[in-house]
């Protein structure tokens, strides 16, 4: 700890990725990245935006991969913010709409969900209120129907999995518009819960956008669009939202996304019928993995995302953990309360999850 920092940055606890590994030595299942590459139109699209316009600056209002979205979605332009990675927007978005000091009112998040939110909530000064999760690791939005200064939370859950139906959504994005205070929606992992197995599917919220001026859903290519090393990410909502969120970067940085991930980016978003299809294969090698799980007496919620939670028999989350490392496979580790025991998984090819399965398999019948 350095004496030239300040209070603030000596008081903070930064968020911790998953590991990278410098080699390929391991099959790496803990970091959510999509395991099939990007579209070639994504490759293509970068390849002719690589030359001599890369001495200009790009351009500060991302025109194009907001035009790519709102035609994908069904939205105007001028509902669609663009940012260097959803984790960029998100800290935009605090900085925006939250207020800060002791004062103000604290915004509500669950217990168990993304690590960075917490972390997004010292760096602005803003009062929070953890939520627990319920026996079941659920979101009961009723909970959050009380005096706040706003809600954030994804749908579906992370690191859970589980997500929230689209109509308590919206019942609770009411209830927060009438209250006057917004609602940040982390859709992260909503393309992967269209086949979710249960009695409703994770449906996005952005068609009823203009109903609900108070909902912000954020959005990320790292995970359905196989570009997590391209940091593209964007929001959608109401178009006072949208200035809020331009005022924040304007007074960061106007050039947070450079001239190839724009290219990139918007290819991508362009390109659904590839992406609807890879995002189909990673759900059915999910649902397959689950039972093959369940099959081996492990507990393993229900997931409408790229991953699974799990738990496994007779062993703590740290012991597993450490036996799938030792023999080259990557999960995450959570060392939290009531979360110690599990893993996340995330879902890599058919080839790999074999690989993933025959290894559990070996470890929990002490084979290994």
């Amino acid at each position: 700890m350095s004496i030239y920092w300040n209070d603030r940055t000596k008081s903070l606890s930064p968020y911790i990725p998953g590991e990278q590994p410098r080699d390929r030595q391991f099959i790496k299942l803990n970091t959510n990245e999509n395991p099939y590459p990007p579209s070639p139109k994504v490759i293509e699209a970068i390849q002719k935006a690589a030359g001599d316009p890369l001495r200009l600056y790009p351009d500060p209002a991302c025109t194009v991969l907001r035009e790519a979205v709102a035609a994908r979605y069904g939205v105007k332009p001028e509902q669609v913010f663009a940012g260097n990675g959803s984790d960029e927007v998100l800290a935009f978005a605090f900085a925006a709409f939250f207020a800060s000091g002791r004062a103000a009112a604290p915004i509500l998040f669950p217990d168990i969900t993304y690590s960075f939110y917490p972390i997004y909530a010292d760096l602005w000064d803003i009062p929070y209120r953890v939520i627990p999760l319920g026996a079941d690791f659920s979101i009961n939005p009723a909970e959050y129907k009380i005096p706040s200064g706003g809600v954030v939370f994804p749908n579906p859950n992370a690191p859970t999995g589980i997500p929230l139906s689209l109509a308590d959504i919206l019942l609770l994005a009411e209830y927060l518009e009438k209250q006057k205070r917004i609602f940040i929606l982390d859709e992260a992992y909503i393309a992967f819960g269209a086949h979710y197995a249960t009695k409703f599917p994770a449906q996005t919220a952005v068609p009823h956008i203009e109903k609900y001026p108070n909902l912000l859903t954020v959005h990320t290519l790292s995970k359905s669009a196989s570009l997590a090393g391209l940091r593209v990410g964007f929001a959608i909502g109401y178009e006072e939202l949208i200035e809020g969120l331009c005022r924040i970067r304007d007074s960061f940085n106007s050039y947070t996304l450079d001239r190839l991930a724009l290219a990139g980016a918007a290819a991508a978003v362009s390109d659904a019928a590839y992406y609807d299809e890879i995002n189909r294969r990673v759900i059915a090698t999910r649902e397959r993995v689950i039972e093959s799980l369940r099959g081996l007496g492990c507990t393993v919620l229900p997931s409408a995302a790229n991953f699974v939670f799990v738990k496994a028999p007779g062993t703590t989350g740290a012991v597993f953990f450490a036996a799938l490392r030792e023999r080259g496979i990557l999960v995450r580790h959570f060392n939290r309360e009531r979360i110690s025991d599990f893993l996340r998984v995330s879902i890599g090819t058919d080839e790999e999850m074999d690989a993933f399965l025959k290894t559990c398999t070996e470890i929990l019948r002490g084979k290994g």
